[in-house]
C-alpha cells in the first residue's frame, strides 16, 4: 500500500485525545511517514504529554493541555489548522452506566465543541472516531457515540458549501488499546492468575489493530467529500479463542456479560437500509441528508476505485462474519 500519510505533509494537523492509544500511535506513524508542518497533540493528560515530549523530541510537535468539553480552548488550539482527527472520548462501557452525565458532557457536548471550533477557525477536514457500539446501541457509550456521530454528519449543514468538511470512521475494537481485553489477559497470564476470565462463550467481536486503522483513518481523509461514515472490512474473533491464542492451557472462567455488554458487535444494521455502499475493502454509509451533491457522488473515491450500492438490508455483524483461526489470531496479535 502506497504512502497514505504523504495527505498530511505540509499540513497542521491536530489530534484530539492525542495521549490515547489511537492518538498517540498516530503521532508515531505520522512523525515517521509524513512531513506535517506542524502535529498538536490537544488532551487533557499532563503526565502522558510530557513523556511524549521526552519520547519524540520533535521541533514541529505542538502540546496544547485541554478539554474538549471547554470550547474556548478549542478555538484557541484550532487556530491554523487544517486537519482534525477527533479521538478524545470516554469509552468504557460499564464506567458510562454509573456516569451518564460525564459520558453526555464529554462525548456528546465535547463533540459539538469540536464541529464548532472547526467551523469558526476554517479547519478544512475532521475526523471523528467512532466505534461499533454506536450502531444498534445498547449501552450509553454507544448511545453516546451514535449522537455524537449525527452531530459530526450534521455539521456538514452548519459549514456549508464551502467550509469544513466532517466525517466519520467506524471501526471495531483495536488490539493492544487501553482497556481492551488482550492487554487484560496478558496482565493476568504475567501475575500467574489461576484463570482468565471469559464473558461468554458466544461473545464475538471484530478486530483491527493500530497499524490498520491508522491508515484507514489516512485513506478517509483522501476520499471524504463530507457527511459519510467509513466502515472497513474486518475479520471476528470469539473471545474464547482470543484467550486460548495465548493460553490454552490455563482454565478459562465464565463470568456473564457486564451491564450494557453484547454478545456480538455490528458495524451497521438493517435499520441502515440500502444507503450503504460496497467498495473492495470497505463501506460507506450514505447520508440520509443529502448536503451539496447528489448520492451518485459517493459510488466514486478519489483513489479512483468504485462502490455498488447494496441492493438488500444486511447487518454487519461479528457474530456472522469471517472469523480468524487461533493461527491466524496469534499472527495478527504477534503473539
Amino acid at each position: 500500500m502506497k504512502n497514505l500519510s504523504k495527505i498530511f505533509n505540509n499540513r497542521v494537523v491536530l489530534v484530539t485525545g492525542g495521549t490515547g492509544s489511537f492518538g498517540s500511535f498516530f503521532v508515531k506513524k505520522t512523525l515517521e511517514e509524513s512531513r506535517p508542518k506542524k502535529l498538536i497533540i490537544f488532551s487533557r493528560d499532563e503526565l502522558k504529554q510530557f513523556e511524549m515530549q521526552n519520547k519524540f523530541k520533535n521541533l514541529n510537535l505542538r502540546f496544547f493541555l485541554g478539554d474538549v468539553r471547554d470550547k474556548e480552548r478549542l478555538l484557541q488550539a484550532f487556530k491554523g489548522v487544517d486537519y482534525v482527527v477527533h479521538a478524545a472520548a470516554l469509552k468504557q462501557v460499564n464506567a458510562a452506566e454509573y456516569n451518564p452525565e460525564e459520558f453526555i458532557k464529554t462525548n456528546i457536548i465535547g463533540a459539538q465543541n469540536v464541529i464548532n471550533a472547526s467551523i469558526a477557525c476554517k479547519v478544512l477536514k475532521v475526523i471523528s472516531l467512532s466505534t461499533d457500539k454506536a450502531s444498534n446501541p445498547k449501552n450509553l457509550y454507544g448511545v453516546t457515540k451514535l449522537c455524537s456521530d449525527k452531530l459530526f454528519i450534521s455539521g456538514n449543514n452548519l459549514a456549508g458549501l464551502n467550509g469544513t468538511k466532517f466525517s466519520i470512521v467506524r471501526y471495531g475494537n483495536v488490539s493492544g488499546s487501553r482497556g481492551s481485553i488482550i492487554p487484560l489477559y496478558q496482565k493476568l497470564l504475567n501475575e500467574k492468575k489461576k484463570y482468565l476470565p471469559i464473558t461468554d462463550m458466544k461473545m464475538t467481536r471484530f478486530l483491527i489493530t493500530l497499524n490498520e486503522a491508522y491508515d484507514f483513518v489516512c485513506k478517509s481523509f483522501i476520499n471524504m467529500s463530507g457527511g459519510e461514515t467509513f466502515i472497513p472490512k474486518l475479520p471476528s474473533i470469539k473471545i474464547i479463542d482470543v484467550a486460548n491464542a495465548l493460553d490454552n492451557k490455563i482454565k478459562k472462567k465464565i463470568i456473564g456479560i457486564r451491564p450494557g455488554e453484547k454478545i456480538h458487535e455490528t458495524m451497521f444494521s438493517e435499520n441502515d437500509g440500502t444507503n450503504i455502499v460496497e467498495f473492495k475493502d470497505y463501506y460507506v454509509i450514505i447520508p440520509e441528508t443529502i448536503f451539496f451533491k447528489k448520492n451518485s457522488y459517493f459510488l466514486k473515491n478519489k483513489l479512483a476505485s468504485k462502490g455498488k450500492m447494496l441492493k438488500k438490508t444486511m447487518d454487519y455483524s461479528s457474530g456472522n462474519n469471517i472469523f480468524l483461526t487461533i493461527s491466524e489470531i496469534k499472527k495478527k496479535l504477534n503473539i
